[in-house]
């Protein structure tokens, strides 16, 4: 018997399997990395919502709000650089960037410094964006995600900007800082040879080839109160569809802009409408989520608006003296102004852990950043 060949057939079959099984794990190892695909992020901002807020569609709804789906939730500290109390291009801000900033500051650093978003950054790793508000798209909450100027009043400078960054859904007001500008420029003609398709009339069809800008009021849309309908959730939805369409990773920021305008207003029943409009539009994104689990929502506000809080409802009795009403509930407000109470977070899907807990409004940035790095990137 040949020892000398048995043992060298015995090295040569464990060097075979050895190397199968290298094949075998870089093969499961790359299947891995094809299957893992970039997480998309669905950031819902309610501008004013505190808590009080979010209790009043418990209350005063219909049906069980979709705020109760949620699971893990959040406190955020939302003051501003330089005062206690912020305002929302400042709060938002702090979303976009990472830093908290001054008041009326839009997409730049204390000392004016632009500095990138994260949906700038997210266009670098080839993330399709979108944008959604029932105020003017150049306002202060959806500008500070793709505009860089020192003042959130610049509403044609915003414009500009606008123009050239290259979002692929646009759905809110402000036609008038694109077509009726101090300049005599026509942004209208800068989105339509960027490939846009423009509709200023109503929420119609979306072009699945082309890039979408909803563009329906000269300034802001109109408040439930005077008939706005279902906007936001339709936009929404539509957005999903193009994005789903498109089949790319998305960031999409979607704001409930009235809210806060009923906080202003003192108006309980505009304020609570508005809230009831954006937990529906909460359950067009969470059926979406449930579908494509490979995606984020975090909902939060920027601030809280009028020192809102729920409590005993009275009404006037026979005898003259007023009584509370058991089964009902008032809305009462301390101001007309924004406070600097703790806001709502609330997160589901991919990475919802991370929200948990209280914190600086800035840090919902860099939870975001660290739940999309901890997806692979590469394919």
């Amino acid at each position: 018997m040949n020892f000398g060949k048995i043992a060298l057939v015995g090295v040569l079959t464990s060097f075979a399997i050895g190397c199968t099984d290298i094949k075998n794990t870089e093969e499961a190892a790359t299947t891995d990395t094809e299957q893992e695909e970039p997480l998309s992020v669905i950031f819902m901002i309610g501008d004013g919502m505190g808590v009080p807020q979010v209790s009043s569609a418990f209350y005063f709804g219909e049906e069980t709000p979709n705020f109760k789906q949620f699971t893990s939730l959040g406190l955020s500290r939302t003051s501003s650089s330089d005062y206690l109390i912020t305002d929302s291009a400042a709060g938002a801000t702090a979303f976009s960037i990472g830093e908290k900033t001054y008041k009326r500051a839009i997409g730049v650093t204390t000392d004016t410094v632009a500095k990138p978003t994260i949906l700038e950054q997210l266009q670098d790793r080839g993330y399709a964006t979108g944008l959604i508000s029932l105020t003017a798209i150049t306002h202060a909450t959806p500008a500070a995600f793709y505009a860089h100027v020192p003042d959130r009043d610049m509403h044609e400078e915003i414009a500009m900007q606008l123009a050239n960054a290259n979002i692929d859904f646009l759905a809110g007001g402000g036609k008038k800082f694109f077509n009726k500008r101090t300049d005599g420029i026509n942004l209208m003609d800068t989105l339509i040879a960027k490939n846009y398709h423009i509709d200023t009339v109503d929420l119609g069809k979306v072009d699945y080839k082309k890039s979408n800008a909803f563009l329906l009021a000269e300034d802001e849309l109109p408040n439930k109160l005077k008939g706005r309908g279902d906007f936001l959730p339709d936009a929404t939805k539509k957005a999903l569809d193009y994005f789903d369409a498109k089949k790319k990773p998305f960031f999409m920021m979607v704001e409930g802009s009235f809210i806060d305008w009923g906080g202003h207003a003192k108006n309980d029943t505009m304020m609570i409408r508005e809230v009831l409009d954006f937990d529906k539009t909460i359950g067009v994104v969470l059926d979406y989520v449930e579908k494509h689990p490979n995606t984020l929502v975090v909902i939060t506000a920027d601030h809280e608006t009028g020192g809102v809080s729920l409590g005993k409802y009275y009404e006037m009795g026979a005898d003259g003296k007023q009584h509370e009403v058991k089964d009902k509930i008032q809305v009462y407000f301390q101001d007309n102004q924004h406070s600097t109470e703790l806001v709502p977070v609330f997160a589901k899907g991919k990475g919802e852990e991370l929200f948990r807990g209280v914190y600086e409004n800035n840090e919902i940035y860099h939870k975001f950043m660290q739940a999309l790095n901890n997806t692979t990137h590469e394919k």
